[in-house]
């Protein structure tokens, strides 16, 4: 799970305060545009974004913003983005949370996505030698925790090992748990490895492919935000997939969410997390152990 990027030149200075009867800065609406994005509009949902899901939407991405939450208000048939707030956070319940939520999170994926990770996890699940666990904490349209799976399944053999992947994005996990990709998406696969895991589309469905019931079936998809007070996780995993999602959280937030994957891990657990990320300064649970891989510092305060 990402949020999304867009640019805007006219914006003031994240973090600047809004003064009480100040003239509206910048009005995102030009002859195009349906709706009026106000600074406040815009600075409500930078703050509701980052209570919900704990994404810190920079001051750049408004057009984005603009661009898929104008959807929302087409769909709902409401005149401006000021009502569409006033209704959000008037029930906290609401299914439309999960809508705007969903608007305000990108899922660029493929498979075997920062492919120097899973040869690592191979031997380190032979190292194991047991059934391996993995959790998936940003599963996307489905193409990390299949990768995941695929490699467990030629370390180990079949259903040696499962994934529990999840994501904040209900209409990305329903893609995920349908396992069909077009021919382009799996492009980059073996032929070897087409042939293992996947059944290939027919009729309507030529030119796709679904993964195996075999493959399917080690994997769980289920919906979870890390910012939730409750994961709901009793068990712990032997590794950990964290990728390309904390860049979009605060420090503290990070921080938080790593303190809470360190009683999650077994003792020799890893965390592998994205290339563009570095957890060494935000919290003293982890060490690094290569290339955007961690483990526990303290191994056996996980036991």
């Amino acid at each position: 799970m990402t949020p999304l990027r867009s640019s805007s030149s006219a914006i003031r200075k994240p973090g600047a305060a809004m003064t009480p009867g100040a003239p509206v800065l910048a009005p995102l609406r030009d002859e195009m545009r349906d709706f009026l994005l106000t600074e406040r509009d815009f600075e409500k949902i930078r703050a509701l974004i980052h209570k919900r899901a704990g994404i810190s939407l920079g001051s750049h991405k408004r057009e984005m913003v603009y661009s898929r939450l104008a959807r929302r208000l087409r769909t709902l048939q409401l005149a401006d983005f000021s009502t569409y707030l006033a209704q959000l956070e008037a029930d906290e319940r609401s299914s439309e949370w999960e809508y705007f939520t969903n608007a305000l999170t990108t899922n660029l994926t493929s498979f075997f996505r920062e492919a120097h990770h899973f040869p690592l996890l191979a031997e380190h699940a032979k190292k194991i030698g047991r059934p391996y666990s993995v959790w998936c904490a940003a599963a996307s349209t489905g193409e990390e925790p299949y990768s995941i799976a695929i490699t467990l399944a030629e370390a180990l053999g079949e259903r040696a090992g499962t994934v529990l992947a999840t994501d904040i994005d209900t209409q990305v996990l329903a893609k995920a748990r349908s396992g069909i990709y077009t021919a382009e998406q799996v492009s980059r696969l073996s032929q070897e490895r087409l042939k293992r895991f996947f059944l290939k589309g027919t009729g309507a469905r030529a030119g796709s492919v679904k993964v195996k019931p075999e493959l399917a079936a080690t994997v769980t998809f289920e919906p979870l935000n890390l910012l939730a007070p409750d994961w709901g996780l009793r068990e712990k995993f032997d590794a950990i997939f964290c990728r390309n999602v904390m860049i979009y959280f605060d420090k503290p937030t990070q921080g938080q969410i790593l303190e809470r994957f360190a009683p999650l891990l077994k003792p020799n657990g890893l965390l592998f997390a994205g290339h563009s990320e570095n957890f060494s300064y935000v919290t003293r649970a982890f060490q690094l152990r290569g290339q955007t891989v961690y483990e526990l510092t303290n191994k056996s305060g996980a036991a």
